[in-house]
């Protein structure tokens, strides 16, 4: 079921009613005449579902009508739109968008897992349905990632998609950088002032990037992308030395979300890497995210801002809303479902690319020459050597050693990283970074 655009009010069946549910609601209500006007007809919230009816939201929602079976909405005559906020990629989130688009019902939805793992599927229901399926808010809040890449480039073959795709990531090494506070202590900093959740493992282990990640290469190429396919990495193992001996040889880190075609198949990735500290990149702080595209024809760009939030989550999904008043029906990927092929995954062994390499070993003689012996056997070709000098009162029998290479295969590097760290002068797990300087 398609909805026209009338006079009519647009009826929506909200579920979930945490920062983002209640978000949108006081948006709809702030700016309810600016949304008729561009909606062409008001947009009305007329049932929510949620697991507490006796919860202080800070709006009213007396008036509505109350589901505690989120799929339920699906069935209320009266609601048009249903809106998905409940989160996660199974569940009543799963049950509520797949019986909702099974009606013919057109969905709005900010569950990046979601649609990262059920995209594919999802997309073939919401086509044979004819029910629009949008998610603007699924991938960097308010930042227009989704409208940017699905519509703005629409013309464009896109060769690279990615950023910088998780504000606590950003945040803790953004601080870990200026402070020189480790890893552990600037979490526990984050987790008190609400930007890292109690269990912050999605975030910090990558998997919150990598589901971004997933939905824009699946947009940016107009083809489904396996999300098992990603290769994922954390900043669990960043040390506050890192940041330091990153910004001595002029680069940053920073956790990005990569995704390019190449002849190997499609490459998708979320790793620490070093970016240089003159690039555009480098300079978005804090819990700012940053989206970049390259087309063949229209270059590269960057689009910045808040990556999460109630105020930038609840305006993408009105935005999304607003779409569906106009009556404006985009496939999901932004390609009719019959035109997507899968493309091949590119094995993160197969990329080729410059790497950082920080050691611990024994301070005596002969211990660089056993790790360029290594390093030239397994032909990666070095670049630079850091020894920082040991500091007055470190009287351990071991020191820091980083090492850069010049471009070499992932392959090599992977097989010099694991005979480094069989060499007894090594004392400490090596701490491998990507450099990334396109």
């Amino acid at each position: 079921m398609s909805v026209s655009s009338s006079s009519s009010p647009l009826r929506l069946g909200i579920a979930g009613l945490g920062t983002v549910g209640a978000g949108v609601i006081r948006l709809l209500e702030t700016n309810a005449d600016l949304i008729t006007a561009r909606a062409g007809r008001p947009l009305k919230v007329v049932a929510v579902s949620a697991r507490d009816r006796t919860r202080d939201r800070g709006v009213n929602v007396s008036g509505l009508r109350w589901y505690d079976n989120a799929v339920d909405l699906v069935t209320d005559p009266e609601v048009d739109v249903v809106v998905e906020l409940i989160g996660g990629a199974e569940g009543p989130a799963r049950a509520l968008v797949e019986a909702a688009l099974q009606a013919g019902k057109p969905v709005v939805t900010a569950n990046k897992a979601l649609l990262a793992i059920h995209g594919p599927a999802l997309a073939q229901v919401s086509a044979e349905k004819s029910a629009p399926l949008l998610f603007e808010a699924a991938v960097a809040g308010g930042i227009p990632a989704i409208k940017t890449v699905r519509e703005g480039l629409a013309a464009d073959r896109l060769l690279r998609i990615g950023g910088i795709l998780n504000g606590t990531c950003n945040y803790i090494l953004t601080v870990m950088r200026e402070t020189g506070k480790d890893f552990g202590s600037v979490l526990a900093d984050a987790q008190q002032l609400g930007y890292a959740e109690a269990d912050p493992s999605t975030d910090i282990d990558g998997l919150d990037a990598a589901h971004k990640l997933t939905i824009l290469a699946g947009l940016a190429f107009g083809r489904p992308v396996a999300f098992d396919s990603v290769h994922v990495e954390g900043i669990r193992r960043i040390g506050a030395a890192d940041l330091s001996f990153a910004r001595k040889l002029g680069y940053r880190i920073k956790l990005l979300g990569l995704a390019r075609v190449g002849d190997a198949g499609l490459e998708a990735r979320v790793t620490p890497c070093l970016v240089p500290e003159d690039a555009p990149i480098a300079q978005v702080d804090g819990v700012f995210n940053a989206v970049v595209a390259e087309g063949a024809f229209a270059g590269r760009l960057m689009i910045e801002g808040r990556g999460a939030g109630a105020g930038p989550t609840a305006s993408a999904v009105t935005a999304d809303l607003i779409d569906i008043a106009r009556g404006s029906h985009i496939p999901v990927w932004g390609v009719q479902v019959s035109d997507m092929q899968p493309v091949r995954a590119c094995p993160l062994s197969a990329g080729k690319g410059a790497f950082y390499l920080r050691l611990r070993v024994e301070d005596r003689p002969g211990v660089i020459a056993d790790i360029t012996a290594v390093l030239r056997d397994c032909g990666v070709s070095l670049r630079s050597m850091l020894q920082p000098t040991p500091e007055k009162n470190d009287t351990a029998p071991h020191v820091p050693l980083v090492l850069v290479t010049h471009q070499t295969s992932e392959a090599a590097m992977q097989d010099a990283v694991t005979r480094i760290d069989q060499l007894d002068v090594v004392t400490d797990t090596p701490v491998m970074i990507r450099i990334e300087t396109d």
